[in-house]
């Protein structure tokens, strides 16, 4: 395996890792602002009314999105293999 090869290869697998775990931060990110901007509207400061909805919202996502990112990573290892 040649140096170009391997710089090839860890650039895809950045890429791959960070495109299948973008849509999670994404709906965490989303879901934390939407709560953060509730409790200040309600005046609720308790952690737990943030952190709750939050792992539901990551835990719905994955379950949801756990196909595509299992696809994205086997052609990640396809591609690193050389597998057609």
């Amino acid at each position: 395996m040649s140096e170009s090869d391997l710089v090839e290869c860890v650039r895809q697998a950045l890429l791959s890792g960070f495109f299948v775990i973008a849509p999670l931060l994404a709906v965490a990110f989303l879901t934390g602002g939407l709560m953060g901007l509730l409790q200040a509207a309600t005046g609720i400061q308790e952690q737990v009314v943030g952190l709750v909805p939050r792992l539901v919202a990551i835990v719905a996502a994955l379950v949801l999105l756990l196909p595509w990112m299992l696809e994205r990573m086997v052609e990640l290892v396809r591609f690193s293999a050389g597998v057609p």
